[in-house]
């Protein structure tokens, strides 16, 4: 069981009209401790929202719990003024540790970014992009010609890499996924499962000709020529859900839908 008290709790909105009106009113009944001092967030948007407010709060290791304001709300809850602080108490922590994205780009600098659900490669002009990839240090494909690529963790392989036709890989898998975006050649490669504990490295090829970008969730940076990714243990976020919907749960729930 969550342990905290109610004057912990911490509201943030989406701003729409309807999650706004739902924190005065949760506000109203509950206080708010503010974002810094906060022992549970509770977020009243969407899955944009949801991963916002992860990753703002990622070095301060307080959970979330999401209420559905949104159009899919794959990561949140139902909303309900009544019983919130009995629902946070009963839920269930789910655990998910980033990727670290590092970037050198075309005028030798470097960045790095963090990325909850993917690490994604695009071509940035009309040109379809040539990658080659390596893993841990590996060269395994020498030219992937596509619209792009990305490597996803388990809690993002049910967003952007399963509409790439990506596999759903279960919440608590030490996997992650390797999966093309409109490949073209080789034609009928459709990705890799990998290890947790790679390093993936891809390298662009003709990069002055085919430009390319890389995101790390909502971060982006453009004419890139290297990119590795890996999962980063350091960091960890906690999302909260409501008993029998877990991430987990739902993960699984996704599998069977057709």
């Amino acid at each position: 069981m969550n342990r905290f008290s109610p004057n912990q709790i911490s509201f943030v909105t989406s701003g729409t009209p309807e999650a706004d009106a739902a924190a005065e009113s949760l506000r109203n009944h509950y206080g708010d401790a503010g974002f810094e001092n906060a022992a549970v967030i509770v977020a009243l948007g969407g899955d944009g929202l949801m991963l916002q407010t992860l990753h703002r709060g990622m070095d301060r290791h307080v959970p979330v719990y999401g209420m559905n304001f949104g159009s899919v709300g794959f990561l949140m809850n139902e909303f309900a003024t009544e019983g919130l602080v009995e629902r946070l108490k009963a839920a269930k922590p789910t655990d998910i540790y980033p990727l670290a994205m590092t970037v050198l780009d075309a005028n030798g600098r470097k960045h790095e970014a963090l990325a909850l659900n993917e690490v994604s490669l695009f071509r940035a002009s009309y040109q379809a992009v040539k990658l080659e990839i390596q893993i841990d240090g590996r060269p395994r494909l020498n030219e992937l010609i596509c619209d792009g690529v990305l490597v996803s963790t388990p809690a993002g392989s049910t967003a952007y890499n399963l509409s790439a036709h990506g596999p759903i890989l279960p919440i608590d898998a030490p996997l992650l996924a390797l999966t093309p975006i409109s490949p073209f050649r080789p034609r009928r490669w459709r990705g890799a499962i990998l290890n947790n504990r790679a390093e993936v490295t891809f390298r662009a090829m003709e990069a002055q000709k085919r430009p390319v970008s890389a995101v790390a969730d909502n971060v982006e940076f453009q004419n890139v020529l290297e990119v590795t990714i890996r999962e980063d243990r350091e960091h960890k976020v906690t999302l909260l859900f409501d008993p029998g919907t877990s991430l987990e749960e739902r993960v699984l729930s996704e599998q069977f839908r057709y």
